[in-house]
């Protein structure tokens, strides 16, 4: 299977409010792919519609090469981890253990043991008295241990101090090695998505500004430095992403696989950070920005 999800105008209604509207998307299998955007962007919409937890009031949606949700078959096919690390409080960890083996004909006892092992969680403990990270890390745990092909996660280091913050990623990235996962992450955490991440999707206002392999962005994106002038003189291969100019300087950024041989420009790379804000930037006075396919 070469595509994890695909959504075709896909959207989500409540009342008279979409929270997503006309989305559209593809995405590889076997990748770990950052998905970002300011808020609103309708990212844990996106995601909750993945995990089948939604309905699409237009468009569709296939994960895993079916409906979300569709039957026992699919739901084993994607673990997910919400924004607020859902468990239950009141039931211990290894209660956990033993509903995760109940309700997931999947379930890889051995997997959630080691982990819990590891982790030093006491098995006999409530959720509910453990820490943030903690929490986390079980809930994780419990997608995991459902070996599933997708595994789904919701900005889930949102609320963690830097040093869980920074277990929890890593632990996740070496389950993803171990276990051959297709992933997507939501995060507004520019440095958790570099850190994980080796796929690129930046979501603003329901549409896909940008999505492909993050090496392959960052190398194809460069900012330009030169006297002002108008950015519309620049070659076709050149696309302008954003703009800024003062009385006697222009700054662009531009996408481009050609080099850049204009010797009036001074040339230079970017970082991910810079990348992402230049897409996300709706007030960023663009200049030529035609619709962009999803690399594959």
């Amino acid at each position: 299977m070469s595509t994890v999800i695909r959504a075709r105008g896909l959207g989500k209604k409540y009342r008279q409010r979409w929270a997503l509207q006309d989305c559209e998307l593809e995405l590889p299998a076997g990748r770990v792919i950052g998905l970002v955007g300011p808020n609103g962007a309708g990212k844990s919409t996106l995601l909750n519609l993945a995990a089948g937890l939604l309905a699409p009031s237009s468009g569709s949606i296939e994960v895993c090469g079916g409906p979300p949700a569709a039957d026992v078959a699919q739901l084993a096919r994607v673990g997910f981890v919400a924004q607020d690390t859902p468990t239950y409080g009141r039931l211990s960890v290894a209660d956990h253990l033993t509903l995760g083996r109940r309700l997931n004909p999947g379930w890889d006892d051995a997997v959630a043991r080691e982990r819990i092992d590891r982790l030093g969680l006491d098995p006999k403990q409530r959720a509910g008295t453990l820490s943030g990270g903690q929490r986390a890390q079980l809930a994780l745990t419990m997608a995991l241990a459902k070996r599933p092909e997708l595994l789904i996660l919701d900005e889930p280091v949102a609320s963690l101090d830097p040093l869980a913050r920074r277990e929890f990623m890593q632990l996740l990235m070496e389950a993803v090695a171990e276990q051959e996962l297709s992933v997507v992450l939501s995060s507004h955490l520019v440095s958790d998505v570099e850190r994980a991440c080796d796929y690129l999707v930046v979501l603003v206002d329901s549409r896909v500004q940008v999505a492909g392999d993050l090496d392959e962005l960052i190398a194809t994106h460069h900012r330009l430095v030169g006297a002002r002038r108008d950015p519309a003189t620049l070659p076709g291969s050149q696309q302008v992403i954003s703009a800024s100019h003062t009385d006697r300087q222009t700054t662009l950024l531009v996408r481009t696989q050609e080099p850049i041989l204009d010797p009036s420009w001074s040339v230079d790379g970017i970082n991910l950070e810079d990348l992402v804000l230049a897409y996300m930037d709706k007030s960023a006075p663009v200049v030529r920005r035609p619709r962009l396919e999803v690399q594959r």
